[in-house]
């Protein structure tokens, strides 16, 4: 039962972020929903420092994974919002900015991982 509540207070922070992105960004560009990019970046780079160290570096406590990774990252990040806008896209016609949205979603999240993995290795050696 604790790991439960621990898993959930994490996703309460990382979703309460993901949220007040949202606020920030997405009105700034209306074509493309820029709340739920930054956020899928955000968490993408956060991910990227904290796998390197936990894999080669010092072990991460089961509770921080849960709290961090599974509660606040797993909230954090929007898979299911990504989604749900990219298909509206589609159905709304707009395959090109729909494409390009994939695009910056996933390569961006796959480089921005690969960015925080590059800053925990030049910090950590």
């Amino acid at each position: 039962m604790f790991k439960l509540l621990i898993v959930m207070c994490g996703g309460a922070v990382g979703a309460s972020l993901r949220w007040g992105i949202g606020l920030l960004l997405s009105p700034l560009f209306f074509s493309l929903p820029l709340g739920t990019l930054a956020a899928n970046w955000l968490g993408s780079f956060l991910i990227g420092l904290v796998l390197p160290v936990g894999a080669h570096f010092f072990s991460i406590s089961d509770y921080s994974k849960l709290f961090f990774i599974t509660g606040f990252l797993g909230s954090l990040t929007t898979f299911s919002t990504f989604s749900g806008e990219m298909t509206m896209m589609l159905l709304e016609g707009h395959i090109g900015w729909m494409t390009f949205g994939i695009f910056a979603h996933v390569a961006g999240s796959i480089i921005m991982t690969l960015l925080g993995t590059i800053v925990i290795r030049s910090i950590m050696t």
